[in-house]
């Protein structure tokens, strides 16, 4: 499991595609951090909102855009595989257990060091490290690595995951807030499946987001674990 999270990894660090989202990241920390004084001059805030005002860009980034990122670099880590016949020699070499939760992993750890370089970059600038905030970015993360992941098990094909990352990736955020305010009965139970809803909230239920994550993950591994290589 260790081996392949460390490829999955590797393979994200060095790919042209990572390397601009991590600069995006780094340069979108940079500034929120460095011009924050700014924005608590320019429009109105609450004390909550002006003490956290320093990881405003990195929020607004990843809670806009993570989706579409992780889709972006990882919507074939599954079926890519199968797509060029090298599933069934890992299957061969190791269990499936190992193939789903090492993906997850080497995914998962590639964006906690985004996030833990972005918030160091922030920490310089604000001398402030707030924990509850950095928990429920990484809590967002695992969900949408997990709902990747699902993806690139559910569909075969690399080409069609990639067209659907783009059109998911900028429909999710859009999406996900109109489930959280909608009052229209038919939908409005979708909200407790939305980690938005768990955001939008002031306490620890953010923690209800990993759940769903565990959920996702729990499925990617039966559907994984029935499907032929």
């Amino acid at each position: 499991m260790y081996i392949i999270a460390r490829k999955e990894f590797l393979q994200l660090f060095t790919g042209v595609k990572s390397l601009i989202i991590i600069g995006i990241f780094l340069v979108t920390s940079y500034y929120s951090a460095k011009f924050s004084t700014l924005l608590v001059s320019g429009i109105e805030l609450s004390p909550k909102e002006t003490e956290n005002i320093h990881v405003f860009g990195l929020l607004v980034l990843v809670i806009l855009f993570g989706q579409l990122f992780i889709m972006g670099l990882s919507h074939d880590t599954m079926n890519r595989e199968t797509h060029e016949r090298t599933m069934r020699f890992l299957v061969s070499r190791t269990s499936r257990t190992s193939i789903v939760f090492g993906k997850f992993l080497g995914i998962w750890t590639f964006w906690f060091s985004c996030i833990v370089v972005s918030h160091v970059l922030i920490v310089i600038f604000s001398h402030r490290f707030d924990l509850f905030i950095f928990s429920q970015l990484m809590s967002l993360l695992t969900y949408q690595i997990a709902f990747t992941l699902l993806v690139s098990t559910l569909i075969p094909k690399p080409a069609f995951t990639m067209f659907l990352g783009v059109i998911v990736g900028l429909m999710f955020p859009a999406l996900s807030f109109w489930l959280v305010f909608t009052s229209n009965p038919w939908f409005t139970w979708m909200k407790y499946l939305n980690p938005y809803y768990y955001l939008n909230r002031e306490d620890f239920t953010f923690l209800v987001i990993l759940l769903l994550s565990g959920m996702m993950i729990g499925l990617t591994h039966l559907l994984f674990r029935r499907k032929e290589c």
